[in-house]
């Protein structure tokens, strides 16, 4: 009887070693319980956060929104005093109508230039003509006073008009050149008043950038976090005031380098959320990092020491969330999540048997 209980004895002690092996490797998945599913807890959701910030300075004036309130693009979520930066729009638009007052009277003095010139011109024509006649009563008067028909009185006077005549002819000339150049420099002066008008013009869309930039906007539609913004604070440009967290979410679930065989886009997925009561979602592999966790990191490992442990590093894979699922919109990013993904579809599972 004795040697039959210490047989029970050693009999239940070797079933209970073996079912705590078993368990082991069942825990691990190690074989025979490899399986073909991949399970990691290194997985969460992951959102586009977008932090709003001002571009400029100035006193807060309006909140009208409040905590965790869901958005529009485009809606007004903060506004900042607004009274220096129209007055500043309205000092360049006055800018502006001066420089192109400017370029306005500069447009007379052009119309005025070009007149003279054709006046000039014709001044010129006027005096080649009396040119032409002084000459050739010039050469008709020192032929005659040659052959003494005229007196010689008569011969100098036609002479003394032909150099007038030359006079009058090179005045005339210079007249038309002062008037070109006085053409030339109003249409030089013309480009620097072209650049202040353009640069009046900049200034004014600056100052109404300015303007807008005081209604700060929601960039996206989505949700927002706690807003720091209060009516009459001070904010200064890059001043987190709020974030907006867009509807669109994903899920980043960080698996062993050893679990990566059979893991490839557009393999479905399932995973559930820790903060809903293990709710099981589904969605499918979107797309694999192209380098492991660690080589994103600040401060890398060096595993060029002397002493060196190998440890399996994690690659991060990021997987699409399918859409009309019941309770998708309490997802939230930074969520913990279980990741569980079958490396054998249903035809694989098909074809192996």
């Amino acid at each position: 009887m004795t040697t039959f209980f210490r047989f029970l004895t050693s009999a239940f002690a070797l079933l209970l070693g073996i079912a705590g092996i078993l368990l082991v490797l069942y825990a691990w998945r190690l074989p025979p319980f490899t399986g073909t599913e991949e399970i990691t807890e290194n997985a969460y959701i992951r959102g586009q956060v977008t932090i709003i910030s001002p571009q400029l300075a100035g006193y807060i004036a309006e909140v009208p929104v409040k905590d965790y309130e869901k958005v529009k693009g485009g809606q007004v979520l903060i506004r900042i005093d607004d009274r220096i930066y129209r007055q500043k729009v309205k000092q360049a638009e006055a800018t502006l109508h001066s420089q192109q007052a400017q370029i306005d009277a500069l447009e007379q003095k052009l119309l005025s230039a070009k007149a003279r010139i054709r006046a000039a011109k014709a001044q010129v024509g006027s005096a080649e003509t009396m040119m032409k006649t002084a000459q050739s009563n010039f050469d008709r008067n020192r032929s005659l006073s040659v052959s003494g028909v005229i007196a010689k009185s008569a011969f100098e006077q036609s002479s003394s008009t032909l150099e007038q005549a030359r006079a009058a002819l090179a005045q005339a000339k210079a007249n038309q050149e002062v008037a070109e150049q006085d053409l030339a420099a109003i249409a030089v002066s013309r480009e620097g008043y072209d650049a202040a008008v353009d640069s009046a013009k900049a200034a004014l869309e600056l100052a109404k950038i300015d303007l807008s930039n005081t209604r700060i906007m929601a960039p996206v539609d989505g949700t927002l976090g706690e807003v720091g913004a209060r009516v009459g604070a001070y904010v200064t440009a890059g001043s987190q005031l709020v974030a907006v967290v867009p509807e669109k979410i994903w899920v980043i679930a960080n698996f062993k380098e050893t679990q990566l065989q059979g893991l490839t886009v557009g393999k479905p997925v399932s995973f559930t959320v820790d903060a809903l009561g293990h709710k099981k979602f589904t969605g499918r592999i979107e797309s694999l990092s192209p380098a492991a966790g660690s080589e994103f990191s600040v401060l890398k490992a060096d595993n060029a020491t002397g002493n060196f442990t190998k440890v399996a590093q994690r690659l991060p894979i990021r997987i699409a969330i399918n859409d009309d699922q019941p309770d998708i919109d309490r997802l939230a990013p930074g969520m913990s999540v279980i990741v569980s993904v079958d490396k054998m579809d249903a035809a694989e599972r098909l074809a192996s048997k």
